[in-house]
């Protein structure tokens, strides 16, 4: 459990300072009318809606594979 919160807070980290454009198309059009400022905004909302359930499905992933692994042991 200790590795999973230190990737997560490394994760969170190295995500900190990224500028990604994860904008469609009519959220840039909408970002850009609005300003530097509030496009910023809307850019890191979207960066963190996207990396929740990322975060959800690995997490899961990874306690599924753990589980199985235990359950199977290979020689």
């Amino acid at each position: 459990m200790k590795k999973i919160w230190g990737s997560l807070v490394f994760a969170l980290i190295l995500f900190a300072g990224n500028t990604a454009s994860a904008q469609c198309s009519l959220c840039t059009k909408t970002a850009q009318q609005l300003g530097e400022g509030p496009a910023q905004g809307l850019n890191q909302g979207i960066l963190y809606l996207a990396f929740t359930p990322l975060l959800i499905i690995g997490v899961l992933g990874y306690r599924w594979w753990r589980n199985n692994r235990e359950s199977n042991p290979v020689d």
